[in-house]
């Protein structure tokens, strides 16, 4: 069985038009990650069946959605699918149980594949259950919003950026559910937004969208580490890496984490000893050195090789190198590797002045 949504659509979005085809892996977390406007909502909304395309096709699982060259079409009801939108959108007059409840009432016993106490204990929801939604603060609105997409048993998640209309207090307030969400849910999700960051905490795989098209795809590490998408140019451009806890260093406040065969020293994480730590190292944060250098305040000075190099915005380079075959990247300035003379192939250290946790 192919165990993937496949999709083919194009249609008029007014100053440019969707054209896109490709494959959603149906696992994990996928984003869909472009600047605002490229078409990423739409391409949401086809999938979900709220927009038909000219020309259209959709199959889940190799389950036929939507094939225009036969005239079929099937509505969003029968799609057995949950969607998030930017704002909650619950209804004003039930209080949060009775939002909750009501899709979970109308699923068939056999259909359901998640219980009620299960879903609010997941997003912390019971606290909030008498409340009615004006009552609450937009970061409880989204997780009752999610709350209730789950609780309609839905076989894909589409979540059309959640957090866009939620101030950063409120992001931070939950992000954590999200990736709780992820870890503890198998429930496929398809996840829409233009934030790298956020996009970078999640998903597990990425489609590049602009101006209506799928630019690239493929597992979010790769694409994170390609230095020939825009992505590369973004201020937040890093590597991704999922790391293991290995030691805590209580004396100096420190923790070490290890990823294929490398270690890395980071301020203190609150986990314990053998727990799964996903961080980032942003390209900016890193600074490239022919030999290996004295003592410095730098904790993390690693021996890499130059992959590949990439000229972008004014006088500056982004360098693809290889950690002990784990992609990692470093902005300098063309002066930088001109005084350095880097080539693909040659062996140098990344000083790497910090490390983002993805927590």
């Amino acid at each position: 069985m192919n165990n993937a949504l496949d999709f083919r659509f194009k249609m008029s979005l007014g100053t440019f038009t969707l054209n896109t085809c490709g494959e959603i892996p149906i696992a994990g977390v996928t984003a869909l990650f472009g600047r605002s406007g490229c078409g990423k909502t739409s391409l949401l909304r086809c999938i979900a069946g709220l927009e038909q395309a000219g020309e259209a096709y959709l199959s889940l699982a190799g389950e036929c959605w939507h094939d225009s060259e036969r005239g079929f079409y099937l509505p969003p009801h029968k799609r057995d699918i949950g969607y998030v939108f930017q704002e909650g959108q619950l209804f004003p007059h039930l209080k949060v149980s009775g939002n909750l409840l009501f899709g979970f009432k109308r699923t068939p016993v056999e259909q359901r594949h998640g219980d009620f106490d299960q879903v609010v204990k997941l997003l912390d929801i019971i606290p909030l259950l008498d409340r009615y939604p004006a009552q609450l603060s937009g970061g409880e609105k989204q997780r009752v919003a999610i709350g209730r997409a789950l609780l309609n048993h839905p076989r894909l998640l589409l979540m059309d950026e959640p957090m866009a209309a939620l101030d950063r207090g409120h992001k931070k307030e939950i992000l954590p559910y999200l990736e709780r969400l992820h870890t503890e849910s198998n429930i496929p999700i398809i996840y829409v937004s233009h934030d790298l960051d956020e996009v970078a905490r999640i998903a597990d795989h990425l489609l590049l969208i602009e101006h209506g098209e799928v630019l690239a795809a493929g597992p979010l590490s790769e694409m994170l580490a390609r230095v020939d998408l825009p992505i590369a140019r973004n201020e937040e451009a890093g590597a991704l890496f999922d790391t293991q806890i290995l030691q805590h260093d209580e004396t100096y406040h420190l923790t070490r984490v290890g990823f294929a065969g490398n270690e890395l020293t980071v301020s203190w994480i609150d986990l314990p000893v053998g727990e799964r730590v996903r961080i980032r190292i942003h390209a900016k944060d890193v600074s490239l050195t022919l030999d290996p250098p004295g003592p410095t305040s730098i904790l993390n000075v690693l021996p890499v090789t130059v992959i590949e190099m990439s000229a972008h915005g004014r006088g500056r380079m982004i360098v693809k190198l290889d950690l002990g075959g784990v992609p990692l990247l470093a902005r300098i300035t063309q002066k930088s590797q001109a005084n350095l003379d880097l080539k693909p192939g040659m062996q140098v250290y990344a000083q790497i002045k910090s490390v983002a946790l993805s927590l």
